[in-house]
This record gives C-alpha cells, sequence and structure tokens, in this order.
C-alpha cells in the first residue's frame, strides 16, 4: 500500500477537482475547434464541457442542499439541473427562426428530460440501491403528490397538443399562452404546498432517516478529505455565486453546443426526436450521478425528490420559459407536441405511480423503468 502523503493528496485533488479541470480544458478546446469550423469535435468536446461543469454545479448544489435541509435542498439541486436545460435548450431554439427541426429538437428536448429523469435517472438509482439493500423506503406521500402533479401536467400539454389538428395557428398559440400560465401558476401553487403547509410530505420517513443517519457517520469516517473540498469552505452566498458562474459557463459552451450539433445531427440522419434524447441526457447527467450517490448511501427519498421533482419543474417552469423566450425573439414556438412524446409522457407517470406507490423500491422497478426507456429510445431514434 503507498502511504507517500503526497500521492494521497494528489489522489484526493483529482477526486475533487476533475470535474473543473476537464470542463476548463474541454471548454477551451471547444472554442478554439469551433473558430476552426471542426463541428464533430466542437460538438463533443462542448458536450463534455457542459457536463463536466454541470457535475461541479450539482456538488456546490448539494453542499447547500444539505445546508438548508429538506425540502429547500432538493429545490437547490433541481433548479441547478434546470437552469442548465433551460440554456442548453434556448440555445437550441435560436436557431428555430431558420430551422424548423431545431424547434422540434426543442419540444423533443422538453418532454426527454422528463423521460430521461424518471426512467434513467429513477431507474439506474433504484436498481443500485436496490442492489445494495434489497428493498428502500421513502415516504409515499412525496411520490403520490409528484406522480399526481405529473399527471395533470402532461393532461395540461395534451390541450394545445390537439389543437394542432385545427387550420387556426392563432388559436394553437392562444393555447399555449394559457397553458404556460396555468402551469406557472400551478408550480407556484406547488410550491406553498411543498414548503409551507404540507413539507412533510416530501422529507424521510422515520425508519429512511436511521439508515441514513447510519450510513453518513459510515461514510464520515472514510471520507475525512472532503473536508477539505474547498466549497465546503465557502459561505452560502458564495456558493450561491459558484453556481452563477459555472452555469453561465455552461451558457457559452451551450451556444458552441447549438451551433455545431445542428450540423452534426443534419450530416448523421439523426432524428429531431434522438437528437432532443440526446439533449437531454448531457443535461440531466449530473442529477444522474447526485441520484445514484445518494442510492448507494441510503438515501432514496433523494433520489425520489430529485428525480420528481427536477420532473415536475421540467414541465411548469421550463415550458413556460422557453415559450415566453421564444415570443421575445419573435420565434414560433408552441406547445403541439407530438403522440408519441405526449404518450410516453402519460405511461412514464402512469409507470412511475405503480413503482413508487407504496413508498418502498427494489430492484426490479429500477429495472422496469431501464427497459421503458430503452423502448422509447428505439422508437425517437426512428420516429
Amino acid at each position: 500500500m503507498n502511504s507517500d502523503p503526497s500521492h494521497s493528496q494528489w489522489h484526493d485533488f483529482v477526486e475533487d477537482y476533475w470535474d473543473i479541470v476537464i470542463g476548463l480544458f474541454a471548454g477551451v478546446a471547444a472554442l478554439y475547434a469551433h473558430h476552426l469550423e471542426l463541428n464533430y469535435v466542437a460538438t463533443l468536446l462542448s458536450a463534455l464541457s457542459i457536463v463536466a461543469f454541470s457535475v461541479t454545479v450539482s456538488e456546490v448544489a448539494e453542499i447547500l442542499a444539505e445546508r438548508l435541509g429538506e425540502p429547500y435542498g432538493s429545490f437547490v439541486l433541481t433548479f441547478s439541473a434546470v437552469a442548465v436545460e433551460i440554456i442548453l435548450l434556448y440555445m437550441i431554439l435560436t436557431a428555430g427562426t431558420v430551422d424548423r427541426t431545431a424547434l422540434e429538437t426543442v419540444k423533443s428536448g422538453i418532454i426527454s428530460a422528463v423521460i430521461v429523469d424518471m426512467n434513467v435517472l429513477l431507474g439506474l438509482a433504484v436498481f443500485v440501491g436496490g442492489l445494495a439493500f434489497k428493498e428502500q423506503s421513502h415516504n409515499e406521500d412525496t411520490s403520490s403528490t409528484y406522480t399526481t402533479i405529473l399527471f395533470i401536467s402532461s393532461v395540461a400539454l395534451l390541450v394545445p397538443s390537439l389543437l394542432k389538428f385545427s387550420d387556426n395557428s392563432d388559436k394553437l398559440f392562444q393555447a399555449s399562452v394559457v397553458i404556460s400560465f396555468l402551469l406557472i401558476t400551478y408550480y407556484f401553487v406547488i410550491y406553498i404546498f411543498q414548503t409551507k403547509t404540507h413539507s412533510h410530505f416530501f422529507k424521510s420517513t422515520a425508519r429512511s432517516r436511521v439508515l441514513r443517519l447510519q450510513k453518513r457517520r459510515r461514510l464520515a469516517q472514510l471520507e475525512d478529505h472532503e473536508d477539505d473540498y474547498i466549497f465546503e469552505k465557502f459561505p452560502t452566498w458564495g456558493n450561491l455565486l459558484v453556481v452563477f458562474f459555472l452555469i453561465f459557463g455552461v451558457g457559452i459552451m451551450a451556444e458552441i453546443f447549438a451551433h455545431d450539433s445542428s450540423h452534426v445531427f443534419q450530416d448523421l440522419g439523426i432524428t429531431a426526436g434522438l437528437a432532443g434524447l440526446i439533449i437531454a441526457i448531457i443535461s440531466v447527467s449530473p442529477e444522474l450521478i447526485t441520484a445514484v450517490k445518494a442510492a448507494k448511501n441510503d438515501q432514496i427519498q433523494r433520489v425520489i425528490n430529485i428525480a420528481m421533482g427536477a420532473s415536475t419543474v421540467s414541465i411548469l417552469l421550463t415550458v413556460p420559459i422557453l415559450l415566453a423566450l421564444a415570443y421575445l425573439r419573435g420565434i414560433p414556438f408552441t406547445l403541439d407536441f407530438n403522440s408519441l412524446q405526449i404518450g410516453a409522457l402519460l405511461l412514464t407517470v402512469i409507470l412511475a405511480w405503480k413503482t413508487t406507490d407504496n413508498g418502498e423500491t427494489n430492484y426490479i422497478e429500477g429495472v422496469s423503468h431501464l427497459m421503458f426507456f430503452a423502448c422509447f429510445a428505439v422508437i425517437a431514434a426512428m420516429y
């Protein structure tokens, strides 16, 4: 065994800051490749930089979450991730004035973000946690409330989607605006419900808290080096500034990705559905890492909050914000999602309701979500 202190310090540095180093180097290389019009290289490097910076955002958000406690902690995690999603989709959307495919890619990205959160993130985390602990318990009120919210939100998106069969495009836009106002109003009601009147619905049950506390104590004994993580020493306002600057960096990379990836997707014959799915996976990847870590630490309540909370925000905030930004830019963006997208969204909510309704999860439920996603990916690639 190597007991060299310098080797241990180097190992700790790499483990703590690999994401920042990769994000910076990949970002600079992406800028250079973009300048040379190397579309494939710039797309790959900008995506890598976005993921790396987003991992840092999720880690800093995790520190803030621990300080704020639930349900505010999960709000920080989901908002930081959704901010990345909105920036990435908005950059794709700005091409919508000249490219109809970009509009369809954004619509696919919105729905795919929920599909990935509820099937890949939730499925993989439940699978990993189920292998480690056989069964894991969470507050069943959390999943019951979230699946109800998501079902109603999905039904709301059906309204403008049905009107796309009408010959009057003005009605489609008007319905999109009305539904956006309803969604954001619904979100504010949910916010009060989650933070004021029924915050206990989104906290761990007694059994889950005991298991989580035991796991944390064991981890604290094994991972003392985490105390040296620089962001642990920052005050709360300092970490909020860090998150802001990191998301700003993501915005720069997202602009490069949006510009160059459109050429790459077109050259490779990638459909708008698959392109949206790829974008969703990029934006959700940091949350995925956080959720898997939580499941391995027997914090399945955190997994449910992240997966379903992020999905809720993806619909209730991302949709109205993107519609407003499109209107300001004069982009003809409406909420007429296709039958595959709405159908997959509704089936995902039903599946999540069935797998989490009893307050316990196991690995077969995780596999079921992953299986559903695999089927959706096949259709998205060929639709």
